[in-house]
């Protein structure tokens, strides 16, 4: 009985090692998972979207005039833009995490810098290098955090780290309004201050071993060929991107004066729409996970078109809070479902999954910054007529949707 004792101890310990390690591994995991959050929280919820509640304050303490302020906004993309561009040459030179650190830091300042209209061209500066550390985030932090994570879980991992974003726009709209009744420099301070915070909680839940992410860039001749499918996704999701600008740089302004509900009530659809952007990424995730991305990124293209386009139907309350919500849920959302895209359509190289999650990311910012700039041109020549916007953004993600379906045809033939 004792002999029968000592073996039946014998064979627990390995089953008990291993749910040990296990236990450890899915801790590490989440903590990784975390400061993923935190970075986008900073870089993408915080320092590009927390401007967007603050427009019409600018406008009315009269620190810029309201189509500077719009181009300020659109700045904000460019530098996303160029962020998306030198992320990898920079993750290369010194270091995927230690790049996400200094741009958590960098977003931090920008707040702090933001507090005075000391001059236009200031200001533009300061929301370009914003822009510039979303860019970068964008690119970094999931390579980073998600070859550390099991295949099964990429897509939820994926969804809690684009989560961050949502966060970012929820609390800017909770806590913008609530700044602004000390005044206009007190909420840069105070957004700062939260940034600040984040950039210490995430500094040392990063991957130790994520430095071996910063891989050199290939050469391109040593690149493999981007499937033509592949291809198409780049352009969809750059697409897509042009489909979530007049929420993304309108919809609280829209509100409070275009359709003359003050800046309370703009605010309160700011929070519906970091509200579904929090959930957003987490059900996406989910659903591709369980049924594969590519008819997962259909059925968003389709539910987004429908989103986008409701303000030109109804500017109802009703309809405003679906339009804001569902937006606002795919605007990180989207996130995942590409990511994930991309690991079906590029299956056996995790540094060519890379490759193509970095255009794809360029792709995006590229589109987006052209329609930011294009957008806030046609809102001062058209007297601000907003609906031309949303009319266009819904028109845009109908094409991302008629592409797939046109991709899925000619894969069907062949």
């Amino acid at each position: 009985m004792t002999e029968l004792n000592a073996d039946t101890k014998h064979h627990a310990r390995p089953h008990q090692r291993q749910a040990s390690t296990s236990q450890s591994t899915s801790q590490q995991t989440w903590r990784y998972a975390v400061a993923g959050l935190s970075a986008s929280l900073v870089g993408l919820g915080l320092a590009r979207f927390a401007y967007t509640p603050l427009i019409p304050a600018l406008i009315a303490a009269k620190w810029f005039s309201a189509s500077d302020v719009v181009y300020l906004g659109a700045a904000n993309l460019a530098g996303y833009l160029a962020g998306a561009l030198a992320a990898r040459a920079g993750a290369a030179r010194i270091g995927a995490v230690r790049s996400l650190r200094i741009m958590m830091l960098l977003a931090t300042v920008s707040f702090f810098a933001s507090s005075h209209p000391v001059s236009f061209t200031w200001f533009f500066v300061w929301r370009f290098l914003a822009g510039f550390t979303g860019g970068i985030i964008m690119v970094l932090a999931a390579s980073v955090v998600l070859p550390h994570t099991s295949p099964a879980k990429r897509g939820i991992v994926g969804g809690v780290i684009f989560a961050g974003v949502g966060l970012g726009v929820a609390a800017s709209g909770t806590l913008v309004p609530l700044l602004l009744q000390q005044g206009l420099p007190q909420s840069w301070y105070g957004l700062g201050a939260f940034s600040g915070l984040l950039t210490l909680v995430s500094w040392r839940n990063w991957p130790a071993e994520a430095k071996t992410d910063a891989a050199p860039v290939p050469h391109p001749a040593k690149q493999r060929h981007t499937s033509p499918a592949a291809q198409a996704l780049l352009v969809q999701y750059g697409l897509n991107a042009v489909a979530l600008v007049p929420h993304m740089v309108f919809i609280v302004d829209f509100v409070a004066r275009g359709l003359g509900q003050g800046i309370a009530a703009g605010s309160r659809y700011w929070v519906l729409y970091g509200l579904g952007a929090i959930v957003g990424p987490l059900v996406t995730g989910h659903l591709g996970d369980r049924a594969g991305f590519g008819p997962a990124l259909r059925a968003a293209f389709l539910v987004e078109a429908a989103a986008v386009l409701l303000p030109t139907v109804s500017t109802a309350p009703v309809s405003l809070i679906v339009s804001s919500v569902v937006v606002g849920g795919f605007t990180p959302g989207i996130v995942p479902l590409v990511l994930g895209r991309i690991h079906e359509l590029v299956p056996h190289s995790t540094e060519q999954q890379r490759t193509t999650w970095s255009h794809a990311t360029t792709s995006f910012a590229l589109f987006q910054a052209a329609a930011a700039y294009g957008f806030s041109w046609l809102y001062a020549h058209t007297g601000g007529d907003y609906l031309v916007l949303f009319a266009l953004g819904g028109g845009a993600v109908v094409l991302a949707l008629a592409i797939d379906l046109a991709m899925a045809l000619t894969t069907r033939k062949a």
